[in-house]
């Protein structure tokens, strides 16, 4: 939807316009009378004929001409006869900065939402209500009643919460850092965060998307526009909070270990969005993304005058799964030449405390044209001799521009004039390495989704038909859990190795499967009342003849009436011994705003105490499954470490992907978990011990 009348609209009206110094109507329009608008102003004030030098009119109606944009701020009781009187005058934007509707209960969401029908109607967009307003420093537009102009530049911020807009921009001026665009959508009745990113991807003035969500409004549409405007610039965002609707906890592993944020950091990792977990953090992303090229690798240099925050660095730039560069044998021969004796040639690279500004300059010279180098940090402490600002000169004339550079100026009177001359040059400065590496590895994370390749989904041969039925009966019965018989059927039906099994009801039934399938086998309870068999003394494994089978049968019904008295059974579960592998737990929750999340960890201990688990929307492609693999802090013992053997990493990937097509083509599925999933060595196929499927009432 375009919504150019928003950012270069020809005449504006401000109904509400106040003549009072510190009233929401004053303050803007001596913003938009300050801050360079050439459009025309249109003050609407029944009280008075003039306001700041400019004709007032008493309603819109006596003004008689065509308005573009309307900026309201009355009271929320006039507001929609006030909206209404400007469709009626043909008025294209609308802009609602008054405050009191859905932020105030049912009473206020009830207004807000007449307010909303009533644009519709026309055809006209709505911005707000609860908002700030807008600014475009491209056309010198403040609408806002924010209380500076900000610098232009090409940094853009859209933002929930008003006052977090309000602080951004005085961020923004204490760094620097021009703005284009400002957007407060407030409570996004209308316009939304899908609506700036989808327009602020297209906008040629943007080079940096910023965003504050406290919620977002529809996951579907956000995972594209989000996607479509991370391939045209960097779009960073930070989320507060979580939502209501979140995942629900569930009788699954996978949803348990889901929690109620989750689905938003998976949405973020697919579409391309670069998450700020803090407030510091989305302006210091932001600086290095709108000043610096993007890295090609995560090999990163370290140039400091002190050793201990060199060391700092290296040990930052390990923890964030980055690298130190290790420099060609040329590179450290330069340096020789060109640094002191003591000096420090190998990364990181120590100019020492009495470097002066010719030295950093020779180190970064020298070191930038190493093709093992994909990124710099430039480090620097005060010292007696430190010269801050000239250095910070040097530093900048020696760059070529071809890797991205950040520094960390560490302290605080003694180095600001550096941080000026390192401001001016337009190099982002850190007063932590720490931070400064975090800087680098969300623009190497960024720089990776960008050049993905293109994502291709494989589609595998089911037997969709069979699914289908066994769920269409199992709502039609009421029952919404499929348990472990029923889920293998359905997952054999999608191309997963089951383990030949069949269902019993009697002692005897158990003892004839056993010796039909071969020795050993496992006994498994089936009820619909019982999710973790192995809790209730459900589980009896490495059977080996048909008398240990009927005494297994017999204690296992005896367990069960005694710790699940009210238990529905519907059998024993005979099944042949799955040879030993691997246990890993690969599953799926559904979402209500983005849709099926996977889920992949290794079992046991790995998953019930320390939770090394990974989520990934569906669909996914190979890269991506395997991807989440290597996310997982136990991916070594996958690959094979300490003399262990590896398992077929491939087809841990493949399952995960038949999880996707499955949940995908079945909504009905809500949470599903495979747990465990026995995985052996390159060339066998995992098999599936259990299952657990949840479904949506129909």
């Amino acid at each position: 939807m375009n919504l150019e009348v928003f950012f270069n609209p020809r005449s504006i009206a401000v109904v509400g316009a106040s003549r009072v110094s510190g009233k929401v109507g004053h303050d803007v329009m001596i913003n938009l009378t300050s801050s360079g608008y050439s459009g025309e102003v249109i003050p609407i004030n029944p009280e008075t004929d003039s306001l700041l030098g400019l004709p007032c009119y008493p309603d819109l109606a006596s003004y008689g001409k065509e308005v573009d944009l309307a900026i309201i701020v009355v009271p929320n009781e006039k507001a929609i006869e006030t909206v209404k009187v400007c469709l009626d005058e043909g008025v294209r934007g609308v802009v609602v900065i008054s405050s009191g509707f859905r932020e105030m209960g049912e009473e206020g969401h009830e207004l807000e939402q007449k307010m909303v029908e009533m644009c519709k109607k026309k055809a006209v967009r709505l911005l707000g209500p609860n908002c700030m307003g807008i600014i475009n420093t491209e056309v010198g537009l403040n609408s806002s009643f924010i209380g500076r102009h900000p610098e232009p530049g090409s940094i853009s911020i859209f933002s929930q919460s008003g006052a977090v807009c309000a602080a951004m921009l005085d961020i923004c001026s204490a760094r620097h850092l021009g703005i284009s665009k400002m957007v407060s959508i407030g409570n996004k009745a209308d316009i939304n965060e899908i609506d700036l990113l989808s327009w602020l991807a297209k906008d040629e003035k943007t080079k940096v998307i910023v965003g504050y969500l406290e919620d977002i409004s529809a996951g579907d549409a956000f995972v594209k526009a989000a996607e479509e405007a991370a391939v045209e610039k960097p779009v960073i965002i930070l989320k507060s909070g979580t939502t209501a609707a979140g995942l629900k906890a569930a009788a699954s592993h996978t949803g348990v270990l889901a929690g109620v944020d989750t689905a938003y950091g998976a949405a973020f990792k697919r579409s391309g969005v670069v998450r700020a977990d803090t407030f510091e953090a989305l302006f210091d992303y932001a600086t290095a993304l709108a000043l610096q090229p993007l890295p090609k690798g995560n090999r990163i240099l370290i140039v400091t005058n002190a050793g201990g925050p060199g060391t700092m660095a290296a040990d930052a730039v390990e923890r964030d799964g980055m690298q130190v560069a290790l420099l060609e044998n040329r590179t450290v021969t330069f340096l020789r030449e060109k640094l002191p004796r003591e000096a420090a040639v190998n990364n990181p690279i120590d100019v020492l405390g009495d470097a002066d500004p010719e030295r950093y300059a020779a180190a970064i010279e020298t070191a930038q044209n190493d093709p093992s180098v994909d990124a710099i940090l430039v480090i620097m402490t005060p010292q007696t001799m430190t010269q801050p600002a000239e250095t910070a000169m040097a530093i900048a004339a020696a760059l070529d521009g071809s890797k991205p550079v950040v520094a960390s100026f560490m302290g605080g009177q003694d180095v600001l004039p550096g941080r000026m001359e390192l401001s001016a040059a337009g190099l982002p400065d850190y007063d932590t390495p720490e931070r400064a590496v975090s800087a680098l590895k969300a623009m190497y994370n960024y720089s990776l989704w960008k050049n993905r390749p293109p994502r291709q989904i494989t589609h595998f041969r089911v037997n969709r038909r069979r699914v289908e039925r066994i769920i269409t009966r199992r709502q039609r019965t009421g029952r919404m859990t499929i348990g472990e018989v029923k889920g293998k059927d359905m997952l054999s039906a999608y191309g997963f190795k089951i383990p030949t099994g069949a269902l019993a009801i009697s002692q005897e039934e158990a003892v004839e499967i056993a010796e039909r399938i071969g020795f050993p086998v496992a006994l498994k309870i089936v009820s619909p009342n019982i999710i973790h068999k192995s809790d209730m003394g459900g589980i009896q494994l490495n059977l080996t003849n048909g008398e240990a089978v009927e005494d297994a049968y017999d204690l296992m019904m005896l367990k069960i009436k005694k710790r699940a008295p009210d238990a529905r059974i519907e059998g024993i579960y005979v099944e042949k011994m799955i040879p030993r592998g691997l246990e890993v737990i690969i599953g799926m929750n559904r979402d209500p705003q983005f849709g099926p999340m996977l889920m992949f960890g290794l079992g046991g201990i790995y998953v019930e105490v320390l939770k090394d688990v990974t989520f990934h929307l569906a669909p996914i492609t190979e890269a991506e499954a395997i991807q989440m693999l290597k996310s997982t802090r136990s991916y070594e013992m996958l690959e094979g470490s300490r003399g262990q053997r590896g398992v077929d990493i491939q087809a841990i990937a493949a399952g995960l992907q038949r999880i996707s097509q499955l949940t995908t083509d079945f909504p009905q599925i809500t949470e599903l978990d495979i747990n465990p999933y026995i995985v052996g060595d390159a060339g066998t196929d995992p098999i599936v011990a259990d299952v657990h499927i949840g479904l949506a009432k129909p």
